[in-house]
């Protein structure tokens, strides 16, 4: 019977050089949620009627429910019949696995001449799992647990294998990696440029950003990065890479994530100079896009600049948030008012933290994706100290970044309940606390004082020493001064009622 197919599958591996194979770019979309979608354009040289096709060049995490074939140029004329994914490559394990009642040869070598010398046994059990398929990089929560094999040598029974195993010679259709085997079937013969798309698993990314600020003063020089992981198990040449921010959702079915989102855009790049990141909305989410051209290989940590900004204002602020409530601790209401002591646990901690906005006046302006930002200072000899680390979430332009650095050395809080009466037949409390901030820097600071109204939702207050905020229903702020060397303090009641 005469066939435009000389084998039995047409082999779809780039750089194997086949004649009947053009291998495109790829176009990659790495999500921060630790996936991705990988689209290509492949040619296919196809005979009229029914084809077997085999695709090496798919990733070890690959998402077989999610894979999009179509002919690019005439999507009715193309239809896939069958599909099956090989998650399990070829290795030891698994051609064991095909050996279980069967007997087989083994190299040993004997101790005391080292000379080589073959036996048989039998492979009563293997002890091979198969990996099973995997979704977004993660097996199934349902897997036996590997065991020894066992094998019969000359009627006696061992635990492990007596000797290197040597397995018969590899037939042609063995999966030495991760294979996709489809049944495609042709309205008319003649080559197809197919775009080839899926969802997989081991790709990640996050934003990395590193803060520098002066000897003297709070302004900050910021770099951003992109940083990129590749863990897919396979290596991307030159490919195009878009990177998604937001919170995209996933549906969640019997333990198995399903594909909520699939978009994989290709970005033409202007051959002019450009940014090595370009940012612009995409749905209810940012997309960033590499302008050049990148190599991702497998296990690479990639990085490349995409934000960067000059003497950015911004300024140091203290937050003295006294309250501490004990792990675990879970109390309504009612426990709370009827237990005076409730509140009185303190923390002498006073934050220090960095604050600047999002915004084009300050040299920024770009939606920050969410990532770990890295503050250093310089010192009195030019290099540069780190002096703390916070994470941010995704952060639009225009509103404020604040960052946690950790606690002031030279400034501390204390909190003491000076009073506390419950009239649970008027159905009020009154209570009453002194706090006291000492600084012992020598310059004067400026301390956000909160306090939290956790006896009720309803509450006045009846007396206090400082000015003060109402932040929402159950919190306030007082802010002060607290001098050089010195101390301020606070003294406030608060009344309930309900």
């Amino acid at each position: 019977m005469k066939t435009s197919i000389s084998l039995r599958y047409l082999t779809v591996a780039c750089g194997l050089g086949f004649a009947s194979l053009a291998c495109a770019e790829s176009y990659i979309t790495i999500y921060n949620q630790d996936f991705g979608v990988v689209r290509e354009s492949r040619e296919f040289s196809l005979k009229k009627g029914e084809n077997e096709v085999r695709v090496t060049d798919v990733t070890a995490h690959l998402e077989p429910e999610s894979i999009i074939v179509r002919d690019m140029r005439n999507p009715d004329s193309l239809q896939v019949l069958e599909q099956n994914y090989e998650s399990d490559p070829l290795s030891e394990g698994a051609m064991l696995k095909k050996m279980e009642g069967k007997t087989m040869s083994f190299q040993v070598i004997v101790p005391q001449t080292g000379e080589k010398k073959i036996i048989q046994g039998k492979i009563l059990r293997s002890g091979y799992v198969p990996s099973g398929i995997r979704n977004y990089g993660n097996p199934y929560s349902a897997q036996p647990t590997p065991s020894q094999p066992i094998v019969e040598v000359d009627g006696k029974i061992m635990f492990g294998l007596p000797g290197m195993p040597l397995f018969d010679a590899l037939d042609s259709n063995a999966f030495l990696k991760p294979t996709l085997l489809w049944k495609l079937l042709a309205k008319e013969a003649g080559t197809r440029d197919v775009e080839f798309a899926y969802l997989t698993g081991g790709m990640h990314w996050e934003a990395d950003y590193n803060l520098v600020m002066p000897e003297k003063g709070d302004n900050v020089d910021l770099v951003g990065w992109v940083t990129l992981q590749n863990t897919s198990g396979m290596e991307f040449e030159n490919a195009h890479i878009n990177l998604m921010a937001g919170d995209v959702a996933r549906a969640q079915t019997r333990g198995r994530l399903e594909v909520a989102s699939m978009c994989a855009k290709a970005m033409a790049c202007d051959e002019v100079a450009a940014p090595p990141v370009t940012e612009k909305t995409f749905d209810e989410y940012h997309l960033y896009t590499l302008q050049r051209p990148t190599t991702l290989r497998d296990r690479e940590v990639k990085q490349v600049e995409f934000a960067r900004a000059a003497n950015v204002p911004a300024r140091r602020i203290y937050v003295y948030d006294g309250f501490q409530q004990n792990p675990g601790e879970v109390w309504d209401y009612e426990a709370i008012r009827q237990n005076p002591g409730y509140g009185t646990n303190s923390t002498p901690k006073i934050w220090s933290m960095l604050e600047f906005m999002n915004s084009e006046k300050s040299g920024l302006g770009l939606p920050l994706p969410m990532g770990k930002m890295k503050v250093y200072r310089k010192d009195d000899t030019g290099h540069q100290e780190f002096v703390g680390e916070d994470r941010i979430d995704h952060t639009p332009k225009d509103e404020t970044v604040r960052l946690y650095l950790g606690n002031a050395f030279d400034l501390t809080g204390e909190r003491k309940q000076l009073n506390y009466q419950v009239n649970t037949k008027a159905r009020t409390a009154d209570e009453e606390f002194q706090i006291k901030v000492r600084n012992h820097k020598k310059e004067a600071v400026e301390v956000r004082v909160v306090e939290h109204m956790y006896r009720w939702l309803q509450w006045d207050i009846v007396k206090n020493s400082h000015d003060f905020k109402k932040i929402d229903a159950k919190t306030m702020e007082f802010r002060v001064k607290v001098p050089a060397d010195g101390e301020t303090v606070i003294n406030y009641q608060v009344h309930y009622s309900w």
